[in-house]
């Protein structure tokens, strides 16, 4: 029996998926559970609407992220850092700091979890950090960091 996967399922598929499986794992497993549907003419109708709908959702979301990923590359952002005499920063700069300068000077919120800083930020300079805006999609942005 053909079933359409509503929901990922375990070493079967993931959602909106067409799967081939035994009559009773269908009706007594994935059925009743609602995690998958028969693949009747009218549920693969339904399918390919919502895949087509998916796909213009993920276009418009990638063009977005193209549009930030360009704003963050246009001109470095400035960090502000306490120093001692020798030019050294007390503490170091992390990714919330980094978080924060982008919505401040950029206007984007970014969580700070998806922000990997290259090398450790002790002294002041220009550094690199990446961001992860998922789907393989990433940006190194660069940032400056100088005396408050």
């Amino acid at each position: 029996m053909e079933v359409i996967l509503i929901q990922d399922v375990d070493n079967l598929g993931s959602a909106h998926e067409k799967v081939a499986v035994k009559n009773g794992y269908a009706r007594n497993y994935l059925i009743p559970r609602k995690l998958a549907v028969e693949a009747n003419p009218s549920n693969l109708k339904q399918l390919d609407e919502r895949m087509k709908q998916l796909q213009k959702k993920e276009a418009k979301l990638m063009a977005e992220v193209n549009k930030v990923i360009e704003v963050l590359k246009s001109a470095p952002i400035k960090i502000g850092a306490k120093t001692g005499t020798s030019g050294k920063i007390f503490g170091s700069v992390t990714s919330v700091q980094l978080a924060r300068a982008i919505r401040d000077q950029k206007g984007y919120e970014i969580d700070r979890r998806r922000i990997h800083i290259l090398d450790e930020v002790k002294e002041l300079g220009t550094y690199k950090a990446k961001v992860d805006f998922g789907n393989s999609n990433e940006a190194e942005v660069e940032f400056e960091v100088s005396a408050e």
